[in-house]
């Protein structure tokens, strides 16, 4: 029966097109307002669910602080010191040495060109030393690991992802392979060897986008690269009581650093915490919209039903019962939301279709924010609607066609 009045009811909405344009308008940018909202949560949501391609259990940061960062990254012996001192605590199984930790609001990036040329490859990379991937529980889907096998060789090993193998090696196999990350004409171009291929590495953690990534070899005999930070594998079930007990050990081997000791698990608390603050600041303005649009829908649904009494009076005159009155206004007004909605998402779903947003706004999260966004709109239509439809179905005939 409510599809057989659609036509009927479409006419009514576009002959009062005029007093609807504004309440259209709120509606479409209310609609905008909550998809963005969802479009974020579902990318974040999307986002959680892809590995991260490390383990933060049971692992610790320490950033080493030195007054002298030349002194404080040349020293080989001090890292080997640093390496002994921490390993012989009861509650260590195993240190590295790396250029930051994960969970650092912190990214190095390099250019790096494909072997035989073409265009350079951005990538995100880490300089570890051997036994980082044992620390942070790090698996590899090809290869190995680099280690003391690779001492002395003329290339620089290297372990990518499969998103960098892709990019620098489409359509082949990338173990084995070598590519530079200088131009031809530089005077000190350096090759890279791939020994290893994972699966992926996030170094922020849940919420970030997956980049192309490469760990690039630390020896601290011969690398030039700026370490600073110490990741360490503790025992389960160890205390905060641990990070005192290490900074007195890492000041045992040199006093004049100053360490920040953090576990992994604060770390990635905090940020979390703050990716979502931002999430949830953006979704407090869009209630505030929401709440605005109620207030007007409401107050607009209420006048329209006091000028319509003569009409609903009618109808109700015919033989029209309480119940086709009370669908017909609700009906009305979720048909009109629809139309806004509608305008809304011609303009939304060229976004997907452009890639405006790369990877971060594709067709899944597309789709999950605009289900969520119609579901909102709809469900605050319907509540808006509710008890002017009731009150306009609760006039007699004689009390409506009376009415002035």
């Amino acid at each position: 029966m409510m599809f057989h009045l659609l036509p009927h009811m479409m006419k009514l909405v576009w002959k009062r097109k005029s007093r609807n344009l504004m309440v259209s308008l709120e509606i479409l940018v209310a609609f905008v307002l909550v998809f963005g909202v969802a479009a974020v949560g579902a990318r974040m949501a999307q986002l959680y669910r892809m590995p991260t391609g490390f383990q933060y259990q049971d692992v610790w940061s320490v950033r080493m602080r030195a007054p002298d960062l030349t002194d404080a990254n040349y020293d080989s012996g001090r890292f080997d010191a640093y390496k002994r001192a921490v390993e012989a605590m009861p509650a260590v199984e195993k240190a590295a040495f790396s250029t930051f930790s994960p969970y650092r609001r912190q990214i190095q990036s390099n250019n790096f060109v494909p072997p035989g040329g073409g265009a350079r490859v951005v990538t995100h990379m880490i300089s570890a030393s051997d036994d980082y991937a044992a620390v942070a529980g790090m698996r590899l889907a090809e290869g190995r690991w680099f280690g003391p096998q690779d001492d002395g060789a003329a290339t620089v090993a290297v372990v990518i992802d499969q998103r960098l193998a892709q990019k620098v090696f489409p359509g082949g196999p990338a173990l084995g392979r070598k590519f530079s990350d200088s131009e031809q004409e530089d005077k000190s171009p350096r090759t890279l060897k791939v020994v290893g291929v994972i699966e992926a590495f996030r170094s922020q953690g849940e919420l970030m986008s997956p980049e192309p990534f490469m760990f690039v070899r630390f020896d601290a005999a011969n690398s030039k690269d700026r370490v600073e930070t110490m990741v360490i594998k503790v025992r389960p079930g160890t205390t905060r009581a641990f990070e005192a007990d290490l900074n007195r050990r890492l000041k045992l081997v040199r006093n004049d650093i100053s360490y920040e000791i953090a576990p992994l698990a604060d770390l990635r608390h905090d940020i979390l915490k703050e990716s979502l603050i931002a999430l949830i600041m953006f979704a407090v303005i869009a209630l505030f919209m929401l709440l605005m649009v109620a207030f007007g829908l409401f107050g607009v649904l209420w006048q329209s039903t006091t000028l319509r009494i003569p009409e609903i009076g009618l109808r109700r005159a015919v033989g029209a019962s309480a119940s086709a009155i009370y669908g017909q206004i609700v009906a009305e007004q979720l048909l009109l939301s629809s139309g806004a909605m509608a305008v809304a998402l011609v303009l939304l779903v060229q976004l997907p279709l452009t890639r405006a947003f790369g990877a971060s706004l594709d067709w899944s999260v597309f789709g999950a924010a605009t289900a969520i966004s119609m579901a909102l709109i709809y469900l605050l239509s319907l509540a808006c609607s509710l008890y002017p439809g009731w009150r306009a179905s609760r006039l007699s005939p004689t009390e409506a066609l009376h009415y002035e």
